[in-house]
């Protein structure tokens, strides 16, 4: 743990190989979050994160609190049609519609409403901009290729780490260039801007204050919303609290309401 010029402690992120099966998955993170790769959780501060590799996959850890991207406890949510009770798949439903449909999961995190989705039948692109974040969520989706009971799910689940503001945009430039086809066009794009603000931890679950140290990419809810309304998908849905405001300019055509949360859907113009 140090100081920065304002006096401000900043949270040193290293990454921590317990297992040799992981030693070179271990130097590539390491090289690509161009953190510090330590031998021992002992050599960093009481305060400071790590990424550790162990017999159980990839971890975040801090002190006493440990943060893994799984799919497992998912598992009964999804399997044997149970993904239909979810008020998130009720909300991303395309009437008549058939043959392969794709969606876009702007806001990743560790990805379970993506997983949701998939096993409605959608080909889901996650997009998550926040490295630590996506590499956690990279070893949660290859351990979950290996439970029988979503693997097929998983298969339809591609990770892209990445801006997706910046891919919507893009793909919005080449819609409106002459000639250019736009194969992986999402049918549907949905957006969870509800990740945990850095407020007090009394608040949040114990698992997020970790998060909760990174520096996480800023994000704009208004531009994103922008972004994807370009794109004219058939259906945009937007997690909020329930009593949250509006994101975007344009009121939603309908939402689906839960106890805490609401979906906001915007249909194709």
């Amino acid at each position: 743990m140090s100081k920065n010029n304002n006096d401000k402690e900043v949270v040193e992120l290293v990454v921590c190989v317990n297992h040799k099966r992981y030693k070179q998955d271990g130097e590539m993170l390491a090289n690509h979050l161009n953190v510090r790769q330590v031998k021992d959780l002992s050599e960093i501060g009481d305060k400071d994160l790590a990424l550790v590799y162990d017999n159980d996959g990839l971890s975040l850890v801090g002190g006493k609190l440990k943060l893994q991207g799984d799919f497992t406890s998912m598992v009964p949510r999804v399997k044997a049609d149970m993904w239909q009770h979810e008020l998130i798949a009720r909300a991303a439903k395309l009437k008549d519609e058939e043959g392969k449909l794709r969606a876009m999961d702007a806001t990743a995190g560790l990805g379970e409403d993506s997983l949701i989705l998939a096993a409605a039948g959608f080909e889901v692109t996650l997009y998550e901009q926040d490295p630590v974040i996506a590499a956690l969520l990279k070893d949660a989706l290859i351990r979950a290729r290996k439970i029988p009971e979503i693997k097929d799910m998983v298969m339809r689940m591609k990770l892209v780490e990445g801006d997706s503001i910046k891919a919507m945009l893009d793909m919005r430039d080449c819609l409106l260039s002459e000639n250019k086809v736009v194969s992986n066009m999402p049918d549907l794009i949905y957006l969870d801007p509800m990740f945990p603000e850095r407020q007090k931890s009394s608040k949040i679950k114990k698992k997020f204050q970790l998060l909760q140290k990174l520096e996480r990419p800023c994000f704009n809810g208004d531009e994103m919303v922008s972004a994807a309304l370009s794109l004219n998908p058939k259906k945009i849905i937007i997690k909020r609290p329930m009593k949250a405001e509006i994101l975007g300019n344009r009121k939603p055509e309908f939402s689906y309401k839960g106890t805490s949360i609401r979906y906001d859907c915007f249909m194709k113009n």
